[in-house]
């Protein structure tokens, strides 16, 4: 019974902020809001990361360090640039996925040469 009153509240709050007038800019502003905290979410959690793994971090390789960074670096220039692949039709939906699968492999590279017993 709880569960349906908090789902007749927020399908309310739904219904308002599309029936309403100018509801769908205040729908754009709580996306957005939802948007930048989602990314400061994202960026605390990298700080926390990287404070904890410093010593590690440092200790790797050039070769290494630049695979993990570069890595990195392509996965968040991709998220930056979904709405325009995904504005350029299928295949640039398909450049937004092969960019993501070569960071994600750059990632678990840098991972498995770290853990490889030397």
């Amino acid at each position: 019974m709880q569960f349906a009153w908090k789902f007749a509240v927020i399908a309310l709050i739904a219904l308002g902020l599309v029936v309403l007038p100018g509801g769908g800019n205040a729908l754009d502003v709580v996306l957005t809001l939802l948007t930048i905290a989602f990314f400061a979410a994202i960026a605390l959690l990298v700080y926390r990361v990287y404070r904890q793994y410093r010593m590690e971090l440092d200790s790797l390789d050039d070769a290494l360090r630049l695979a993990l960074y570069g890595s990195l670096g392509v996965a968040v220039l991709t998220f930056t640039a979904t709405d325009r692949l995904f504005d350029a039709g299928g295949a640039g939906v398909l450049v937004w996925f092969a960019l993501l699968a070569l960071a994600s492999y750059g990632l678990f590279w840098v991972w498995m040469r770290y853990r490889r017993y030397q």
